[in-house]
C-alpha cells in the first residue's frame, strides 16, 4: 500500500526529549555537590518521596543542604565522591565545579548503567531538569532541552500566571472523587464507563465549584454514576439539604436503585 500524506497526522518534529513524571518514592538517589544547584535538585527529589544521599565535604555545603541535613531530610557523607558511592543509587545528579571530576563520575554512571545528570553539561545528561510550578498535585514542567534554562523560567512563570485560581485543589477533589468511584466500580471492564463520566464531571464544573466539594457532595455525585448523569451544582447543593426530590439518576444497570 503506497503511503499517503494525511494532514491529520502530527507530523515527527525531532530534537525533543521525552518528558515523563518519573516514579522515584523510596528510590536512592545520589547527589555529588552541596552548592545552590544541588540544594534545588534535592528538593526535586524529597519532593518526589525519593531516598536521597549527599556526597560533599562540609565545607561546601550552602545553608539549604545544611539544613536539610540537620533535619536528616538526607543523609550526608560528608567527604569528596568515591566510586563506591554508586553502589545501590538509582540515579545520580552531579552539581559541582570541577569539569573533569564531573566527566569521571559520569562515565562510571555509564558503565553501570545508571542514569545520571551533570548540571550544565547537556552532552553528559540521560535527562535535564526542566522549570517547574507546584501547585498541590499539579506539576507544569518547561523545558527548553538544555538549550535556555533562564527562558525555561520565564515561560513556566508566564503559564503558571494563567492558572485557575486553587488548581491544585481541585484536582484534589477529582482524584478523591475517582478513589470513591473506583471503590463502588471497581472491575476492569467498568474502566471505559469511569472514564467517561469523569470526563463528564471535570467539564460541568468550575475549578472554584470543584474546590467547594465537601464528602457529602461527593457521595451524592456519586449517586448519579449508574446513570451516566452530571447534576447541575444548584442540583448538588440543593440535596445538602436531603431534598431527595432533585434525584434523577437509576436506569437499572447496576439491578439496584440509588434514587427516591
Amino acid at each position: 500500500m503506497a503511503d499517503t500524506p494525511d494532514k491529520t497526522f502530527p507530523a515527527v518534529q525531532g530534537g525533543g526529549s521525552l518528558i515523563v513524571a518519573w516514579q522515584v518514592k523510596g528510590k536512592r538517589i545520589l547527589v555529588v555537590g552541596g552548592g545552590e544547584v544541588a540544594a534545588g535538585r534535592i528538593l526535586n527529589c524529597l519532593n518526589a518521596d525519593a531516598l536521597v544521599t549527599v556526597v560533599c565535604p562540609p565545607s561546601g555545603l550552602n545553608p539549604e543542604v545544611a539544613h536539610r541535613i540537620a533535619q536528616s531530610q538526607v543523609t550526608h557523607l560528608a567527604r569528596k565522591f568515591e566510586p563506591s558511592d554508586l553502589d545501590g543509587a538509582d540515579m545520580v545528579l552531579v552539581a559541582v565545579d570541577d569539569p573533569a571530576a564531573s566527566s569521571e563520575i559520569w562515565q562510571l554512571c555509564r558503565a553501570r548503567r545508571i542514569p545520571a545528570n551533570i548540571a550544565d553539561v547537556p552532552p553528559e545528561c540521560d535527562f535535564y531538569f526542566g522549570s517547574v510550578h507546584c501547585d498541590g498535585p499539579l506539576q507544569i514542567m518547561v523545558s527548553t532541552n538544555g538549550k535556555g534554562p533562564r527562558l525555561a523560567s520565564t515561560i513556566r512563570k508566564f503559564i503558571a500566571a494563567a492558572l485557575p485560581r486553587d488548581a491544585g485543589r481541585a484536582i484534589e477533589t477529582v482524584g478523591a472523587l475517582r478513589v470513591k468511584l473506583r471503590a463502588i466500580a471497581p472491575r476492569p471492564e467498568d474502566g471505559p464507563r469511569r472514564m467517561a463520566w469523569m470526563t463528564k464531571v471535570s467539564d460541568k464544573y468550575s475549578w472554584d465549584e470543584m474546590c467547594g466539594f465537601d464528602e457529602e457532595d461527593m457521595a451524592n455525585l456519586l449517586r448519579y454514576y449508574p446513570s451516566g448523569k452530571v447534576p447541575e451544582l444548584d442540583v448538588l447543593r440543593a440535596m445538602r439539604n436531603g431534598d431527595e426530590n432533585q434525584l434523577d439518576v437509576f436506569d437499572g444497570s447496576f439491578g439496584f436503585s440509588v434514587g427516591a
